[in-house]
């Protein structure tokens, strides 16, 4: 679902691929994380879900945690609310 935002000056539209996009890049900016294919961002419940590998040996908690973090404060930034962000585990590498 895309992010429809509308205002004086008009109505600017975001979509789903693009929010999909800022999710896993701001995700994976954490080391030792890699976002898997399931992922999935609902706008208008402000919902981010991904599934993540981790690299062996990395603590998994603080792995998904910092993913966590990252996804919030780049949807803050980029679009202007602060989402719940579900993180799976589903894989070491």
């Amino acid at each position: 679902m895309s992010l429809v935002v509308s205002n004086e000056n008009g109505t600017i539209t975001v979509p789903e691929s693009v929010l999909v996009e800022i999710a896993v890049r701001a995700a994976e900016r954490v080391d030792g994380v890699k976002v898997r294919r399931r992922r999935a961002v609902d706008a208008e419940n402000r919902t981010v879900r991904l599934a993540v590998s981790v690299h062996r040996g990395r603590p998994l908690l603080e792995a998904a945690n910092g993913a966590q973090a990252e996804v919030v404060a780049a949807f803050k930034a980029s679009c202007g609310f602060e989402p719940t962000v579900d993180v799976s585990i589903g894989e070491l590498e």
